[in-house]
């Protein structure tokens, strides 16, 4: 049996076909291997990142003096402790050796000196019976 010219050209088609959808395969492949991925997301990050930047940069031209007080603010916010231990150095040095150096010492109230008790002299106990009769027991 011959193959008619119809035949010829619908193998021709199919094997063209084949060839295609098999490098589609290979391309699909290609584009979903973990190193294509993590290339692909590095890549997008960078623009964005740049993206960002470019946009911080020009919002810090157009208002450098907002931008500084919220730097400003920020900083303080994240430096607080540190601060809050420097202000409380800066004011025990500058305050006079007469004044309370605490709030707590500040805020108490000045109470009456208490009456000192008289002495009394201390009475020897009498030792306990009932212990001594239980030591005699065992």
């Amino acid at each position: 049996m011959t193959d008619t010219p119809k035949i010829i050209a619908a193998r021709i088609e199919v094997a063209r076909t084949r060839a295609a959808l098999l490098e589609t395969t290979r391309e699909v492949q290609a584009r979903l291997q973990p190193r294509t991925l993590a290339s692909e997301a590095w890549e997008k990050a960078k623009d964005k990142g740049a993206d960002i930047a470019e946009g911080a940069v020009d919002a810090v031209a157009k208002r450098p003096i907002a931008v500084g007080g919220v730097v400003a603010a920020l900083a303080m916010f994240l430096a607080r402790e540190p601060l809050k231990a420097a202000t409380v150095k800066f004011y025990d040095a500058m305050t006079p050796l007469f004044e309370p150096r605490s709030k707590a010492v500040a805020l108490k109230e000045k109470r009456a000196a208490k009456p000192a008790r008289p002495a009394q002299p201390r009475q020897a106990r009498a030792p306990r019976k009932a212990a001594q009769e239980k030591t005699e027991k065992a």
